[in-house]
């Protein structure tokens, strides 16, 4: 979208990571990807280890095993902060209004997302389960259909590019809902086809009907199941089949209008994108470049083809996908 101006999503993140010297072991961690995010997002940053009264540096926790209770302790001080962690966690992530997302501290027995070693309570030693870390845990029960990441997974291109389309669709979300208009929302579905083509179909066609409101539903109950389903539309990454077939739609709309050189180089940029050679940007700015040339409006209003700030794709991301 070349006059695309996008709202920023509100994101809560964990504060060690590029905020405050605050992890365990009074360190900060640098991370280039959300320090790029930075002027686009609106942060908000949290550690919920010191908001419960605990320094930095501090001693480890974990999480332990007490028959079917995970609880989270600290054993070198031979402290359960169970409690602590839990009633923080429930007044902060209640006080929040209007967040799009998380990016949460992997490997953290409060903020780890998965994967995260339970203890037995008696023995020192893992059980061979894993879970969420507590607040995490609080944080995918309290916000199931907001984009949640850990850093770590951040750092695959097909991952975040999935977390940043559906921040910033979620942001721009946000700001139609306050409208409260259907015109409103009309226009949202209309700008969002192709991209709503390319993560689920079924769920488009149903969001589409949902617009329409043939039903003649109140708008706020219109609101409520649209936003019920852009949730579940938004769950899960599109399948490279699925953003191939939105790509040869878009090469549709420039049949007449291409050579067959053209056509060619866009088939073969296709096939690297199907061969996960390049990312999708590239046969998606193919396209933008065409709409642009024929001035193709409805085209250029397709979030599919912007659906974040271009700034965010990184210089790594022109190839095959590398770590920031």
């Amino acid at each position: 979208m070349l006059d695309n101006q996008f709202p920023k999503p509100n994101v809560v993140v964990s504060k060690c990571l590029g905020f405050e010297a605050c992890n365990y072991n009074g360190h900060q961690f640098n991370n280039k990807f959300i320090s790029m995010l930075k002027q686009f997002v609106n942060f908000i940053p949290v550690c919920p280890e010191t908001a419960i009264g605990l320094p930095s540096p501090r001693q480890s926790l974990r999480l332990i095993a007490d028959g079917d209770e995970v609880r989270l302790v600290q054993p070198a001080e031979d402290r359960d902060l169970t409690g602590d962690m839990l009633s923080f966690s429930h007044d902060f992530l209640n006080s929040l209004n209007d967040v799009e997302g998380f990016i949460l501290k992997e490997r953290s027995p409060s903020c780890g997302l998965k994967d995260i070693k339970i203890y037995h309570k008696e023995i020192n030693n893992v059980t061979g389960k894993k879970t969420s870390g507590l607040f995490a845990g609080a944080v995918l029960a309290t916000f199931p259909d907001t984009a949640i990441e850990s850093e770590g997974r951040l750092t695959n291109l097909r991952i975040r590019e999935h977390f940043l389309t559906r921040l910033f669709t979620l942001a721009r979300f946000r700001e139609t809902k306050k409208q409260q208009t259907m015109g409103g929302l009309v226009n949202f579905q209309t700008i969002n086809k192709f991209l709503f083509m390319a993560y689920n179909q079924k769920e488009m066609r149903i969001l589409g009907k949902i617009a329409a409101n043939n039903e003649k539903l109140p708008v706020s109950e219109v609101f409520k199941k649209y936003e019920k389903h852009l949730n579940k539309l938004l769950s899960r990454p599109p399948r490279y089949n699925s953003n191939i077939n939105v790509l040869m739609h878009g090469l549709g709309y420039f049949s007449d209008e291409l050579t067959t050189e053209e056509k060619a180089f866009f088939l073969d940029t296709l096939q690297k994108f199907r061969n996960k050679k390049v990312p999708l940007s590239v046969p998606q700015n193919i396209i933008r470049s065409w709409a642009i040339k024929y001035k193709d409006d409805y085209l250029l209003k397709q979030t599919y083809f912007a659906p974040f700030p271009e700034e965010l794709i990184a210089r790594t991301d022109s190839g095959t996908p590398k770590n920031f």
